[in-house]
């Protein structure tokens, strides 16, 4: 009994060992291991995929960021002593700020480095906190979950691999005792933080150059292929164009024109009650430029017409009538409230719309340029009418 108790010891005891010699087996690369009062919390740095932020990160936990302008800082470890300024419930914890308030940082900024490969997908996710395009600094945050909304916006620069347990006990004002970098595999050695940041900086002012030369050049192959796209459209729906806006400006002729401003015409009437004060009416419209081009429809089969037809508004039941309070004279332009309130229950009308009661000088969100006299066909509705099959 006593050599069986011996033997289930040392199996107990290999055994042990064999788990502990595998879990310090790790795969080659730069690895971050923050120390915080709840725990540790171990990083795989994504050197290869954003080498300038994992830079920057490495030289300011090693103290050897030679642009670092806080005194009580600068040639020291940067993170420790830090606390978690910024902790939002199942979304991340923030870090990284001297100041610890989300003002402060390093004295400098650098660019971002966007990644298809790295995804804000998962929780454990470790990216830079900024302010804006091109304005990281010292500030970082690792993510509770996936935030998908988050990608693009915000560089990626590594992954939680152990301690996410710690992660989500983290709260505000909690501390980062230590930071430090492990490098394992010939590649990690040979990545030199130091070097390849300084040699980022000193060209940065070139560099951005470059980049705003590059952003310039894109914008006018966009505007041009955009044109030469609005030019095939055109020639193609020229026929449905041209007919529309023959058939705008001879009703417009005969149109009535209300005090505001606003022209209109009922080309067919309905049951002539009013819509009552207080309830809710129904509307389908079709939005024209004076040219006779559709810049929006509630009908499918008009925006089908004339090419402009989405998919991902008719999977999402977009092409329906619209619900409207009757009496409410705020959320659209006035031009089209004053419409409304001249329609009564299965009319259909032609509004003209001049600028000043529509979006004026500021058009609106590059599809109505500034002055623009808007077209609106509209038929109301007692109750939402069934889609057509």
């Amino acid at each position: 009994m006593k050599l069986k108790i011996i033997l289930l010891s040392l199996i107990t005891t290999l055994s042990l060992q064999a788990q502990t010699n595998k879990k310090k087996v790790n795969t080659d690369g730069l690895f971050a291991t923050i120390t915080t009062n709840k725990g540790t919390i171990l990083l795989q740095l994504e050197y290869q995929k954003s080498p300038i932020t994992v830079a920057n990160f490495i030289t300011l936990v090693e103290g050897n960021n030679p642009y670092v302008t806080t005194s009580d800082l600068k040639g020291k470890p940067f993170y420790d002593g830090l606390k978690f300024h910024r902790v939002i419930a199942d979304f991340m914890i923030q870090g990284g700020d001297p100041l610890g308030n989300g003002s402060g940082g390093p004295g400098y900024s650098f660019k971002d480095e966007f990644n298809d490969a790295l995804r804000f997908d998962k929780g454990g996710i470790l990216a830079m906190a900024n302010s804006g395009p091109k304005t990281n600094g010292s500030q970082f945050f690792i993510t509770h979950k996936d935030t998908p909304w988050l990608n693009d916006k915000h560089t990626i620069f590594g992954h939680v691999t152990e301690g996410m347990d710690v992660v989500n006990q983290i709260l505000m004002d909690d501390v980062i005792t230590k930071v430090t970098i492990t490098r394992k595999g010939s590649d990690a050695k040979k990545f030199d933080a130091k070097k390849i940041f300084t040699t980022y900086y000193e060209n940065k002012a070139e560099d951005e150059k470059k980049e705003a030369l590059l952003a310039e050049e894109k914008k006018k192959q966009a505007a041009a292929l955009a044109l030469e796209k609005e030019k095939e459209y055109k020639l193609k729906y020229a026929p449905v164009i041209t007919a529309k806006a023959t058939e705008l400006s001879e009703s417009k002729k005969t149109a009535t024109t209300t005090p505001t401003g606003l022209m209109y015409k009922i080309t067919s009437k309905g049951s002539g009650e009013k819509p009552a004060e207080g309830s809710t009416l129904y509307f389908h419209y079709a939005g024209y430029f004076e040219d006779g081009s559709l810049f929006d429809s509630s009908k499918e089969e008009i925006a089908t017409a004339y090419g402009k037809h989405d998919n991902n508004r008719a999977a999402q039941g977009g092409y329906s009538a619209f619900p409207f309070p009757v009496g409410r004279q705020d959320g659209m332009i006035p031009g089209f409230t004053e419409a409304l309130s001249l329609l009564n229950y299965g009319d259909k009308g032609i509004f003209y719309i001049p600028s000043n009661l529509a979006y004026g000088e500021r058009g609106a969100g590059g599809v109505i340029p500034p002055n623009a006299t808007l077209i609106f066909e509209i038929e109301v509705y007692k109750e939402q009418p069934a889609p057509k099959s």
